[in-house]
């Protein structure tokens, strides 16, 4: 029976935090499946990714500069102004007030797509669960935005459509066409990533010169513009959730 190969980082992590996790867990009633790896492989690339920002974050301000920024500056300040763009194009004028979530979202998945293609890292958004936490936050967050700026019956009669005549079955319809889009979301992050990591795998193996090189650019390509999706369409829920009836 072959041995599981885990990450590096979670091997890394585990070795440290490994006894107070377990711990942490069964007290709250989760027991970990081993008491000695209860930190999960994608946890841990969710965890380095954060890293990865926040030191990022941190380099990026102690060089702020207005007479010479540097090329990470000219980066970030391109992301922020297409970022801006995107929320005033999506949500309005009040949509300034999102950046930060939605400019979050974008470089947090922009970086877990592209870890994988480093050796010996991991594609963190290859396993559901990573996905799917992003688009539960996005769930619950566009929902809040609603509730906030409507009120609890203002929000549900939102839900019910301009007819109160159809409520009955408008109501319904839209509580279950959330929830889809919070599983479209993950699905469309995961099995893009997943997929593309298989066949870059498959091919590499089968022929190892220049096929390498393609696969790369694509699985780029693909973690760009996932990333995007997912930046787009947390703006579009936003705006349908705090939009007023006309």
């Amino acid at each position: 029976m072959p041995v599981e190969q885990h990450f590096w980082f979670a091997k890394l992590l585990n070795d440290l935090v490994a006894g107070p996790v377990t711990a942490l867990m069964a007290k709250a009633g989760f027991p970990p499946a081993n008491p000695h790896y209860p930190v999960p492989d994608y946890v841990a690339g969710e965890f380095l990714v954060l890293l990865i920002l926040v030191i990022g974050a941190i380099a990026l301000r102690r060089r702020l500069s207005v007479e010479n920024p540097g090329k990470l500056q000219h980066a970030m300040e391109i992301f922020l102004e297409f970022t801006q763009n995107l929320v005033d194009e999506m949500i309005g004028h009040d949509g300034r007030q999102y950046v930060p979530l939605i400019g979050t979202l974008g470089l947090f998945i922009v970086v877990c797509n592209i870890m994988g293609l480093i050796p010996t890292f991991i594609t963190p958004t290859a396993s559901i669960q990573v996905p799917l936490g992003c688009a539960l936050m996005v769930f619950i967050h566009y929902n809040f935005q609603g509730l906030r700026r409507h009120g609890i019956m203002g929000y549900l009669r939102h839900l019910c459509g301009p007819m109160m005549g159809i409520a009955i079955i408008m109501l319904p319809t839209e509580i279950l066409s959330n929830v889809l889009r919070m599983l479209s979301l993950s699905v469309r992050l995961w099995a893009n990533m997943l997929v593309g990591g298989i066949l870059e795998g498959v091919f590499t193996g089968l022929i190892p010169i220049a096929i390498p090189a393609i696969f790369m650019a694509l699985h780029i390509f693909e973690s760009f513009l996932q990333a995007y999706v997912f930046m787009i369409l947390p703006a579009l829920y936003i705006s349908l959730a705090i939009q007023e009836e006309h």
